[in-house]
């Protein structure tokens, strides 16, 4: 089986070479050793010093050469919309109370379905749509990773 040693961040590898991709959720994102199916690529292990919170675009380094790109996992989500900054302030710091993942955007915050979570925040008066998409919580505060627009990703 191939091995994945090494993260490229998106921008910063040959895209055009990928031999495969792999699809994964949030959570298989974090990981640091397990094997990945990569379709016609066949099995990679994942095989990194620390996990590197990969995001979609990312390539994984092949040690025999080559690259598989990584792309992000449609996940069950819930939309909550707010009606201004003041009600999207308050809605965060209610969910931040609950310390679960959540990707904060400019008038909305996606989080992972959870019945309390969306009754709580029906309860605060935000509009609450259950979707399917790709998630990218904030990272934590000690996070050494910043994206450029601000939002952290690790």
């Amino acid at each position: 089986m191939r091995h994945a040693i090494a993260v490229d961040r998106e921008g910063n590898w040959p895209t055009a070479e990928a031999e495969g991709a792999v699809t994964l959720d949030y959570d298989m994102r974090q990981r640091r050793r397990i094997r990945l199916d990569c379709g016609p690529a066949g099995p990679v292990l994942l095989d990194l010093e620390r996990p590197a919170g990969l995001r979609p675009g990312d390539g994984l380094r092949l040690e025999e050469g080559g690259w598989i790109a990584v792309e992000a996992a449609p996940e069950e989500l819930i939309e909550i919309a707010a009606a201004d900054a003041a009600h999207l302030l308050r809605l965060s710091w209610h969910l931040g109370n609950r310390h679960c993942p959540a990707e904060i955007v400019e008038d909305r915050i996606y989080v992972r379905r959870d019945h309390v979570l969306e009754q709580m925040a029906r309860g605060l008066g935000a509009t609450v749509t259950q979707i399917l998409r790709p998630f990218h919580p904030e990272g934590g505060a000690y996070t050494a990773e910043v994206q450029p627009h601000g939002q952290s990703h690790g």
